[in-house]
C-alpha cells in the first residue's frame, strides 16, 4: 500500500497545476512581466544567488550544437544556450511557464533558435521528434516528476554516442534538508521526505520532490546508458528570506560571520544542488537493455 510520501502515485496534473500557479523565479523582478527589463533582472538575480549555474551549463561550449532542455521554466538558461549559438529544443509541463519563456525569446529576438514543446517529459517521445542531441540539460526539474526513471529512459532515445547529459537534482545530504526538518518538522527526521517536498520551493506544497545521493544518481543514469563523468555539490542559500523577498541581500546571522572559505566548503559538501555530468555510452545502453 502506498504511503503519504509515495510520490509515484501523485497525479501529473497536480504537478502541472502547482507550477502553473507560480512558475519558478517568476517573482525575481518587480518589473512588468514580459519586458526586457524584467527578464534582465530575473537573470541577474538568478545567477547572483546561484553563480554555479553558468559554469555547470557552460553555455558557450554548445555554440552550433543541438541542445535538448528538460524544463525551461521561464527560460533563463534556455535563452543563454540560444544566445551563445545553440539550437535549442525545450520542454516544460507548465503552460504558464512556457508562455513566459516564449515571450522572453521574442523579446531577445531568439525565437528562431528555440523550439518550444509543451508536455510531460515522462512521455517525451510522444510529442518531441526523436533525434540525437549533443547536450541534454535539465536543472532542478526531473526530481519534481512522479516517475523520474521514466524521464531518463525517454532521454536515452535522444542520445547518441558521446551525447552529454547535464542534470541537477536536489542533494539528500544537503544543509537545506536539515534546515527544513529542524525548522518545520521540529526534528522529526522520519518525516523528511514529506517535509522536503512541502518546503523545497518558494511556494510551499510542492507535490513531488525527490532527493538523491551522488551514488544513487550515477546508478540511476547508468541504467539508461549514461556514464557519470563528474559530480558536484553546490549552493546554500544564505539570505534572510523576508529581506530577500524585498530584494535585499542580508545574510542570516550564522552565515554572516562565517569566513567565505568555510562557507564555500559547506556549499561543496552540503549544498542543495547535486550537479551531475554524464556521457551516453551506446554499448553500455545495449547491455543494460539485454540484461533487463
Amino acid at each position: 500500500m502506498a504511503n503519504e510520501t509515495s510520490f509515484d502515485v501523485v497525479p501529473i496534473d497536480s504537478v502541472r497545476n502547482y507550477w502553473n500557479r507560480r512558475p519558478c523565479n517568476i517573482r525575481h523582478s518587480p518589473r512588468e512581466v514580459g519586458t526586457q527589463e524584467y527578464f534582465n533582472e530575473v537573470e541577474t538575480r538568478k545567477y547572483y544567488v546561484e553563480p554555479h549555474i553558468p559554469a555547470f551549463a557552460d553555455f558557450s561550449a554548445w555554440n552550433g550544437k543541438k541542445v535538448l532542455e528538460i524544463g525551461c521554466g521561464i527560460g533563463t538558461d534556455t535563452i543563454n544556450f540560444a544566445r551563445h549559438g545553440a539550437q535549442v529544443t525545450t520542454v516544460d509541463l507548465s503552460d504558464e511557464s512556457m508562455a513566459v519563456a516564449k515571450q522572453r525569446a521574442e523579446v531577445f529576438g531568439l525565437s528562431d533558435r528555440i523550439r518550444f514543446c509543451p508536455g510531460n517529459a515522462e512521455e517525451l517521445t510522444s510529442f518531441v521528434p526523436v533525434e540525437k542531441y549533443d547536450l541534454i540539460y535539465s536543472f532542478g526539474v526531473i526530481h519534481h516528476t512522479p516517475h523520474p526513471e521514466r524521464v531518463y529512459q525517454q532521454l536515452s532515445h535522444y542520445a547518441g554516442e558521446g551525447t552529454t547529459l547535464k542534470v541537477m537534482n536536489y542533494y539528500r545530504f544537503a544543509w537545506k534538508v536539515y534546515w527544513i526538518v529542524m525548522r518545520y518538522g521540529f526534528g522529526q527526521f522520519w518525516k523528511t521526505r514529506k517535509l522536503v517536498a512541502k518546503y523545497s520551493e518558494a511556494q510551499t506544497g510542492c507535490p513531488v520532490t525527490y532527493t538523491y545521493s551522488g551514488r544513487e544518481m550515477s546508478k540511476l543514469l547508468a541504467q539508461y546508458g549514461f556514464k557519470t563523468t563528474e559530480t558536484l555539490v553546490d549552493h546554500i542559500f544564505p539570505y534572510v528570506i523576508k529581506d530577500y523577498k524585498e530584494y535585499r541581500y542580508k545574510k542570516v546571522w550564522y552565515f554572516r560571520y562565517l569566513p567565505q572559505r568555510m562557507f564555500r566548503w559547506l556549499e561543496q559538501h552540503f549544498g542543495w544542488h547535486l550537479c551531475v555530468t554524464a556521457k551516453y555510452d551506446a554499448t553500455s545502453a545495449i547491455a543494460q537493455k539485454q540484461a533487463a
